[in-house]
């Protein structure tokens, strides 16, 4: 059962309270795939690399069943880069330098040996792009999960609007959530998006967990509280790559499993945040992820005499 997973693969530079990385790899892509990559194979990706993005890297992705055969490699640019500091409070930063490099030319192309996967993962990237892939697709997979962010809804509001008609999940977080639909209550704000064309809607805290809307249901998951959070960075794409990598893995896309694929999706973010960059994601085993898991499961559990 294949993912296509659409996004950047890049460079980032990250300065948190607890440390510093100058340059270490990233991109919503690369996160996804790592995240995924746990529970389904193929993770057919979709990217634009440059001339300097890591052979090794490239390496180790294949040998987790990522294909590449959709990764172009532009050999006279450098890869997307980004730098970014983060406030005390670990849910605030500020963007320092974006290097767009070969994004600024990046026209995904769907190679055809990925034609007919079930499940489509568009990261965060221009909505004119997402749109593009979702348009060469033959055949309309199974399900269609789309991130997006503030950036996009100041810039390209329509564009927006017009992928939104076409994908069944969207990821957001709450501010995200506001800014799209102008209402200050999340009930209220998920009422507006999913009005605006996908089936499902999921709203990321941070630290407080995220939310799940379906028509008329409403789905809470919490985060597992953390002693050390490292770097936030690539958490949401590793949040999205566990979620889309469960649903791929058990073919069900009902609002019930979708509850469960959550709660993976924040066990894997949960590891994400643990060191700089995907570095935590290349160690962790399936014991790992379960011994996690178990965690979330003791985490809600309660026993309750009604009387």
């Amino acid at each position: 059962m294949s993912v296509i997973c659409v996004g950047t693969m890049a460079f980032d530079a990250i300065e948190t309270p607890f440390g510093k990385t100058d340059r270490i790899v990233g991109g919503s892509a690369t996160y996804v795939a790592y995240a995924a990559g746990n529970f389904v194979t193929p993770v057919q990706q979709i990217s634009i690399v440059g001339y300097d993005f890591p052979k090794e890297e490239m390496d180790e992705l294949k040998r987790r069943g990522v294909s590449l055969d959709g990764v172009e490699i532009v050999k006279d640019k450098k890869s997307f880069f980004w730098s970014g500091k983060y406030h005390m409070d670990m849910n605030s930063r500020d963007t320092l330098v974006t290097d767009l490099n070969v994004l600024a030319d990046f026209n995904p192309v769907v190679p055809d040996s990925y034609q007919g996967a079930d499940f489509l993962m568009l990261g965060n990237l221009m909505p004119k792009l997402q749109l593009s892939v979702i348009n060469q697709l033959k055949v309309r997979p199974k399900l269609i999960v789309m991130d997006t962010m503030n950036f996009w809804m100041d810039t390209a509001m329509d564009d927006l609007k017009e992928v939104l008609q076409k994908v069944d999940v969207l990821l957001v977080n709450d501010a995200e959530a506001r800014q799209l639909s102008g209402e200050l209550s999340l009930v209220k704000a998920a009422r507006e998006i999913i009005k605006m064309g996908p089936k499902f809607l999921i709203i990321k805290k941070g630290e407080h967990g995220a939310l799940l809307f379906h028509e008329n249901h409403v789905f809470f998951a919490p985060a597992l509280p953390l002693e050390e959070v490292f770097d936030p960075t690539g958490a949401g794409d590793t949040f999205a790559g566990g979620f889309i990598g469960h649903l791929a893995k058990t073919k069900d896309i009902s609002f019930e499993n979708m509850k469960t694929a959550i709660i993976i999706g924040s066990a894997m973010a949960s590891f994400c945040v643990e060191k700089f960059g995907p570095e935590r994601l290349k160690e962790i085993s399936k014991a790992d992820i379960d011994e996690r898991l178990t965690e979330f499961v003791q985490l809600v559990n309660f026993d309750i005499d009604l009387v």
